[in-house]
């Protein structure tokens, strides 16, 4: 290597001074510092050996790319074409099947009375109030009727007299006719005859006085207002010192005292319609629901029909006995009665998503070869939640339910039965 390289110039003239070492360049690297402080000859190699080592790593990663897309790539393929789609599948079964007819009714009391007084009078205590809960034979009210009670004491009176005029007519008539028998014609057979019409005559007369106080008693007894059934007063009309007519005349005006309602058994009547007559019977299940009791359902028993359909209305009643021992039920209130008509017992069925709208001809079946097929089918009566099968399929087979987009005929699948109560 040439001196004048190495060493600068001086200019002329100027002394020749020494320059201080420079200290050697940090290095960027650690590879980068050690190729600086290598010979020119040496730094050749080097560069050549690095790229080897590049073209090295490249191939590895070529060949590992390589190897992943020969082994994995396959693999999943295969894996994908082996496996089948799974589907939803419903059972062909023997089912109860019949249509569901909804009736509004009301409930009414069993028994409801409004009581009314026999006798005229006054409003002398008032022993119940609308809301309480009474008992058959309880008093609820009292009347009072002053002119009865004389009445019923003259008659006493009366009754004691006769029993006492018949008393002594009977003894003198006993008298005369043991005198007559111990001594005959001593005494006229006109005093006998007398006596004896006299002992008669007041013997009448007590069982006409007798009657009298019965009479009375019995007026005086309507003037104690009981309840004639257990139930609940649901209203009350009279306060004390009202002045109340007897209900026993035609005048509507006449004032009742008390409500009485029978509501620990309730009636619930509702109206059917002449085309479901025949599906109505004595005896037969009908479901139920309170909607003002947050929808509690109960099953009813139908207890009697008028086995007559009304010409205005062209409807039959029907009714149903509701027990109501908790009072928990309140007359007035509406019901809603399910009933069953059209039954077709024991009867093929498929669950409705078996049938897309629109293609009620077929239906899509899975074959013993798990191959989805196309079967005509004749199908009858539809509740909400099957359909009956009148032809097409027999029992134990397996249909699909839900959409057939995923699939066609011919099809490989994987069935699934379902089992959910909504495609039984």
């Amino acid at each position: 290597m040439s001196t004048e390289l190495l060493e600068p110039q001086q200019p002329a003239g100027s002394p020749i001074q020494e320059q201080p070492a420079e200290p050697p360049r940090p290095s960027t690297g650690r590879i980068g510092g050690w190729l600086r402080q290598l010979p020119g000859r040496v730094v050749a190699p080097c560069r050549r050996l690095g790229w080897r080592i590049a073209g090295i790593v490249l191939l590895a990663v070529t060949s590992i790319a390589v190897w992943r897309a020969i082994t994995v790539h396959p693999k999943s393929q295969v894996t994908q074409t082996v496996q089948a789609l799974t589907v939803a599948v419903a059972g062909v079964t023997r089912q109860d099947l019949y249509k569901e007819n909804t009736i509004f009714a009301e409930f009414r009391p069993y028994m409801e009375v409004e009581l009314h007084a026999k006798v005229s009078g006054y409003v002398r205590d008032m022993k119940v109030d609308f809301g309480d809960r009474v008992k058959a034979g309880q008093l609820l009210a009292t009347l009072e009727v002053p002119e009865l009670q004389d009445e019923r004491h003259n008659a006493i009176a009366t009754e004691q007299k006769a029993e006492a005029d018949y008393t002594n007519a009977h003894l003198i008539y006993m008298r005369l006719t043991a005198v007559n028998k111990e001594h005959p014609n001593l005494v006229a057979q006109q005093d006998l005859d007398t006596a004896d019409d006299k002992d008669r005559t007041t013997a009448a007369a007590i069982a006409a006085t007798k009657a009298d106080v019965d009479k009375y008693n019995t007026m005086v007894a309507y003037t104690r207002i009981t309840a004639p059934f257990d139930g609940v007063i649901t209203k009350r009309y009279a306060d004390p010192g009202a002045l109340i007519q007897a209900g026993t005349t035609s005048d509507t005006q006449a004032l009742p005292l008390v409500r009485v309602s029978d509501n620990y058994r309730l009636r619930l009547d509702f109206f059917v319609s002449q085309k479901y007559v025949k599906d109505t019977h004595v005896g037969d299940p009908v479901e139920v629901r309170v909607d003002s009791m947050g929808g509690k359902t109960f099953t009813g028993i139908i207890t009697r029909t008028t086995d007559r359909v009304e010409e205005q209305t062209r409807m039959m009643t029907a009714e149903i006995e509701v027990p109501n021992p908790n009072l928990e039920l309140v007359p007035g209130t509406y019901a809603a009665v399910v009933l069953k008509v059209e039954s077709h017992p024991h009867a093929l069925a498929i669950p409705v998503q078996a049938v897309p709208a629109g293609q009620e001809s077929s239906v899509y079946l899975v074959n013993d070869q798990r191959q989805i097929e196309v079967r005509p089918v004749t199908l009858g009566l539809e509740t909400p939640t099957s359909r009956e099968v009148l032809a097409g399929l027999k029992e134990g087979d397996l249909v699909l339910v839900g959409s057939r987009s995923q699939v066609k005929p011919g099809q490989t699948v994987e069935p699934k039965l379902i089992n959910s109560p909504a495609l039984q």
